[in-house]
């Protein structure tokens, strides 16, 4: 797993932790880890991504390039930090659990879940807490 910063200062701590429940959650899923790299950037970085790449004219908190192919999780997931700060106070969650919140959901999309319709998105969050229990955040 690698973890850059784009116009952000913000470091993810606790690496190893994370790798492994991330690795867990993959295997879990019936996958393999191959590479996944973190990039946190801010809002307007990844509006410009999302206008680009999506062609949304939104802010997200998340958005996730998937290269997963025959079982093999890879994929680029960019993380708005401006996002997690927001959400978590609106959530009243700690930044910690808001970041692994949004690494999980990525990495869920890596394992082909989706969250386009109210089922897929009831799904997402079930995982999503279900892991994040797991990480014990």
């Amino acid at each position: 797993m690698i973890y850059y910063s784009i116009l952000t200062k913000y470091t993810i701590t606790n690496r190893l932790a994370i790798r492994n429940w991330i690795d867990d959650a993959i295997r879990e899923e019936g996958f393999k880890s191959k590479e996944i790299t973190f990039i946190l950037c801010d809002d307007e970085y990844l509006l410009d991504m999302n206008k680009k790449y999506l062609e949304h004219d939104y802010y997200t908190d998340v958005i996730t390039f998937d290269y997963t192919a025959n079982k093999e999780v890879s994929g680029d997931i960019f993380i708005s930090v401006d996002r997690i700060k927001e959400n978590a106070k609106n959530n009243n969650v700690s930044e910690k659990n808001e970041l692994y919140r949004v690494m999980i959901h990525g990495v869920l999309h890596l394992c082909g879940y989706k969250d386009k319709t109210i089922k897929q998105k009831e799904e997402m969050t079930q995982k999503e807490n279900y892991y994040l229990e797991k990480m014990e955040v």
